[in-house]
């Protein structure tokens, strides 16, 4: 049967697929459109699992309160280049992950996939990822997630959309945002000296015991030298230690002193952290694109 316009501009709204591609599945299917949008997202399956094995370093990551902001959520979506990132489809599903995780239970991404992407829709967030890989043709994949609750406040920044920090923390807003900055800034290990975990603790107790013994200095002289120079690395990967990234002549915890604010934790994630990304030069990148090309 002859395929009308009126159908491919139908399919195309419904699937976000190429107008060719949904010539050529209406003719397959004799212009049945239900039977297409399936064979389609078959074809969809085969082509993310295809692209599965390589590398998701780049991406996006997005933050959800509740409008009390007593609970929060924060999620990391990657892909493979940024100039995905910023696609509208991309963020899109992102943005309907991380509300999907700001109002649900589920505690890993497993349980997080098997959900619907919308309330109230049948197509899950693995489908909906399967299907946005076969449109833009990059890997991509929803990475981590935390949702946090507090009887406080979760107060939040964004540096872009690489960098998200949720801070839970008894103070105003303007003070939690604040913080909340500076951890995105300044990257420190933990909320205070308590925090650090003791076998990092102790490798830099020990680098800075044989620094201090070679310099040939007395015993209780290497001793006060250790001692300073552990609690110079406690200023430095420790919140409450560090300088305030807005006022350097006072550390984050006499300016929550201050304030008489304290704070219970923070969450802070940066996109791509942790991945290592296959490094190819420029001819090999495209020579290996081509050829993934040419195998669909």
């Amino acid at each position: 049967m002859a395929i009308t316009a009126a159908q491919v501009k139908e399919l195309r709204e419904r699937t976000g697929a190429g107008m060719m591609e949904c010539k050529k599945a209406l003719v397959e299917t004799d212009g049945d459109i239900e039977a297409a949008i399936e064979n389609m997202r078959k074809s969809g399956q085969a082509k993310a699992a295809k692209k599965a094995g390589r590398t998701a370093a780049d991406g996006v990551i997005v933050i959800k309160t509740s409008p009390d902001s007593k609970k929060a959520a924060i999620v990391e979506v990657n892909c493979e280049t940024d100039f995905v990132a910023k696609d509208e489809n991309f963020k899109s599903f992102a943005d309907a992950v991380a509300e999907r995780v700001l109002n649900s239970d589920v505690t890993d991404i497993e349980s997080l996939m098997a959900l619907p992407l919308h309330e109230g829709e049948d197509t899950t967030i693995e489908e909906a990822r399967q299907a946005l890989v076969a449109k833009v043709g990059e890997n991509m994949n929803v990475r981590r997630f935390e949702r946090i609750s507090t009887s406080g406040i979760l107060a939040h920044y964004q540096h872009g959309v690489r960098i998200g920090v949720l801070v839970d923390i008894d103070a105003d807003s303007d003070l939690g945002r604040d913080i909340a900055m500076h951890v995105a800034a300044s990257n420190p290990v933990c909320v205070d000296e308590a925090g650090v975990p003791a076998d990092m603790l102790a490798k830099e107790r020990e680098i800075v015991e044989t620094q201090a013994k070679e310099s040939g200095k007395p015993d209780n002289i290497v001793e006060k030298m250790v001692e300073g120079r552990m609690r110079k690395y406690l200023s430095e990967i420790t919140l409450k230690g560090q300088p305030f990234v807005k006022d350097p002549d006072t550390t984050v915890g006499k300016l929550l002193d201050s304030k008489g604010a304290s704070i219970h934790g923070f969450i802070r994630f940066e996109v791509g952290e942790g991945i290592e990304k296959k490094v190819e030069d420029f001819r090999e990148e495209v020579m290996a694109q081509a050829a993934a090309a040419r195998s669909e």
